[in-house]
C-alpha cells in the first residue's frame, strides 16, 4: 500500500516566536494532534498562558514605534521578499497544510494562492494608506486627513485555512505600520509556525510579528490585554460573538467572521452538467469545512428532478482518501470527534424524514477521520438541521416554486455569509443578487470568495463588526484617521 507523508512537518516544533526569538512554551499541554488522514501522531499543542501572551504583546509594543516610523515604501519591501519566499516554498507549504488539515494538495495550493494574493495587495500600501486634504476650508485654514497605525494587533485564526486566513490580516496589519501577535488554531499550529519562520527570513525587525500558541486561555489574554488595540478573528458564530463581545468590552476594535449556512438556488434553465459539477465542488471541497461551502441547494420547479439525480451520481463517484494522494478528490474532516459529530447530524437529518440519496457515514480508510460525501433530499423546513452549521461534506436538497420563495428561505437563516444562483436568466440573477440577505453572492459561482482587493463580506450571524477582512476594509480596520486643521496667518509667518 502506498503511503503519503509530508517530511516537512516532522522538522517543525510547536514553539512561540516572541521578539525575534523562538521559545518553547512554558504552559500546560493542550491538544494531542494527529494527521486527519492517517491517525499518525503529529505532536501536542500547548494550552497557552497569559504570561506568554503578555511577553508577545510587550515585544510587539516595543517594536511598534520604530516600525511605525519606517516609511511605508520601506515596510513593503519585506512583503515583496515574503511573496518571493512563499512562491519558492509553495509546494512545501501546501504539503504541511494537507498533512495537518487533511484537505487535498490541490485545495492546499488554492488556499495558499489566495493568501499570496493578499500579500500582493498589501504591497500597494503607499497608495492604499493615503489620506486626503483640502485647502481653504475657511479663510486661511487647511484641513488634512491622515491614516496612522493603531499599535498592537492580535490575529486569531481557525483550523480550516491554516495559511490563507492569517494572510487575510497579517500583511495589511504590518504594511500599515502595526505590530502583530498571531494566535493560530491549536489544531493546526505547524502551518503558522512555518509561515513565521519564512517571515523571519525576510529580515523583518524583531517584534513586528510574534507567534503565540494555545487555546482559550491565550485568546482571553489577548482580548483582555490593555496594549492590544485591534483583534481579527475567524471561527464559529458562538465563538465569534464571544470574541467580539469580550474584545469590544475592553475597548478594542474587533472584526469577527463567524459561521455559515450557505444556500444555492438552481433554476430550471441552469446548465445541468456545469451546475452539478460546480455545486459538488462547493459542497464537498475541503470536506465541506470552509465557510463558503454550500450546505443547502434550493431546486426551483423542474430543476429538482434532474439536479437530484445528477448531484447524487457525482457525489457517489468522488474518491475519498489521503489528500497527499494526487488521485484523491476529498480528504478527511479535521478530527475523529468532528467526524462523529457530522455522522450524528446525518442521522438526525434522516430521522427528520429526509431521504439519504448518498450516505457517507460508512466510509472507512484506515485510521483517518473520514466522512463520505452525503446528499439529503427533502429536509423539512422544521428540521433544526436547516439552521445548523454542519461543517462537513453534507448537502441538503430542498425544493421551492420560485426565486422569491427561495430568497424568503434564505432570509429566515440566522447566517448571512454567502449564497448563489444558477441560471441563464439575467433578470432572475439580478433580482436574486439585489434582494438576497447575504454578504457574498455568486451568479453561476459555487464558492463566491472575494478576491483580495474586495472585502470578505459576511452578514447577520456570519459577521460581527463593521470593517471586513481584505482590501480597503483591511486598511480602514488597521488604521486610525487623524484630522489636522491648520491656520497660518500671514502676520505670523512674517515673524520668522
Amino acid at each position: 500500500m502506498t503511503t503519503f507523508a509530508s517530511p516537512e512537518i516532522r522538522t517543525l516544533e510547536i514553539r512561540n516566536f516572541i521578539g525575534g526569538k523562538w521559545q518553547k512554551s512554558t504552559s500546560a499541554p493542550g491538544l494531542d494532534l494527529t494527521n486527519p488522514a492517517t491517525g499518525e501522531p503529529l505532536g501536542q499543542s500547548p494550552s497557552g498562558s497569559a504570561a506568554e501572551v503578555d511577553a508577545a504583546v510587550a515585544a510587539a509594543h516595543t517594536a511598534f514605534p520604530a516600525w511605525r516610523a519606517t516609511p511605508a515604501a520601506d515596510r513593503i519591501q519585506f512583503l515583496f521578499k515574503l511573496k518571493a519566499i512563499l512562491e519558492e516554498r509553495f509546494d512545501e507549504l501546501a504539503a504541511i497544510i494537507t498533512t495537518e488539515n487533511g484537505k487535498t494538495l490541490a485545495e492546499s495550493k488554492g488556499e495558499l494562492r489566495r493568501g499570496i494574493e493578499n500579500v500582493e495587495v498589501a504591497c500597494g500600501i503607499p497608495v492604499l494608506m493615503q489620506g486626503y486634504s483640502l485647502e481653504d476650508v475657511a479663510p486661511g485654514i487647511d484641513e488634512i486627513m491622515v491614516r496612522q497605525p493603531l499599535g498592537v494587533a492580535a490575529i486569531i485564526t481557525p483550523f480550516n485555512f491554516p495559511l490563507m486566513i492569517p494572510l487575510w490580516f497579517l500583511p495589511y496589519a504590518i504594511a500599515t505600520g502595526n505590530a502583530v501577535v498571531l494566535k493560530p488554531s491549536d489544531r493546526v499550529p505547524f502551518s503558522a509556525a512555518r509561515l513565521v519562520e519564512l517571515i523571519n527570513e525576510t529580515g523583518l525587525p524583531a517584534g513586528v510579528v510574534n507567534l503565540v500558541n494555545g487555546g482559550k486561555a491565550a485568546v482571553d489574554a489577548l482580548l483582555d490585554h490593555p496594549l492590544v488595540r485591534a483583534v481579527s478573528f475567524v471561527g464559529s458564530t458562538p465563538v465569534a460573538k464571544y470574541v467580539y463581545t469580550r474584545g469590544s468590552a475592553s475597548g478594542k476594535r474587533v472584526q469577527c467572521q463567524g459561521g455559515a449556512k450557505n444556500h444555492v438556488v438552481v433554476l430550471p434553465d441552469a446548465d445541468p452538467e456545469t451546475t452539478t459539477k460546480i455545486i459538488a465542488d462547493s459542497a464537498f471541497g475541503c470536506a465541506g469545512q470552509r465557510c463558503l461551502a454550500v450546505s443547502v441547494t434550493v431546486a426551483i420547479g423542474e430543476a429538482q428532478s434532474w439536479f437530484r439525480e445528477s448531484i447524487a451520481t457525482t457525489a457517489a463517484a468522488l474518491k475519498v482518501g489521503n489528500g497527499l494522494d494526487p488521485a484523491v478528490q476529498m480528504g478527511p474532516v479535521i478530527t475523529k470527534a468532528s467526524r462523529d459529530r457530522v455522522v450524528s447530524l446525518i442521522g438526525q437529518g434522516a430521522g427528520d424524514s429526509a431521504k439519504l440519496l448518498v450516505d457517507g457515514r460508512n466510509v472507512s480508510n484506515g485510521d483517518g477521520s473520514f466522512v463520505g460525501p452525503t446528499v439529503l433530499d427533502g429536509l423539512p423546513a422544521t428540521s433544526s438541521l436547516m439552521e445548523t452549521e454542519i461543517f462537513g461534506p453534507v448537502l441538503s436538497v430542498v425544493h421551492a416554486k420560485s426565486v422569491e420563495e427561495a430568497v424568503e428561505l434564505i432570509d429566515r437563516s440566522p447566517y448571512g455569509n454567502a449564497s448563489s444562483i444558477f441560471t441563464s436568466s439575467g433578470a432572475a440573477a439580478r433580482k436574486f443578487r439585489n434582494s438576497v440577505s447575504t454578504g457574498n453572492v455568486g451568479v453561476n459561482i459555487g464558492v463566491p470568495a472575494p478576491m483580495a482587493y474586495f472585502p470578505f463580506s459576511g452578514w447577520k450571524g456570519s459577521f460581527f463588526g463593521v470593517m471586513h477582512a481584505q482590501g480597503r476594509d483591511a486598511i480602514e480596520f488597521f488604521t486610525d484617521k487623524k484630522v489636522i486643521v491648520e491656520r497660518w496667518p500671514r502676520e505670523w509667518s512674517r515673524k520668522f
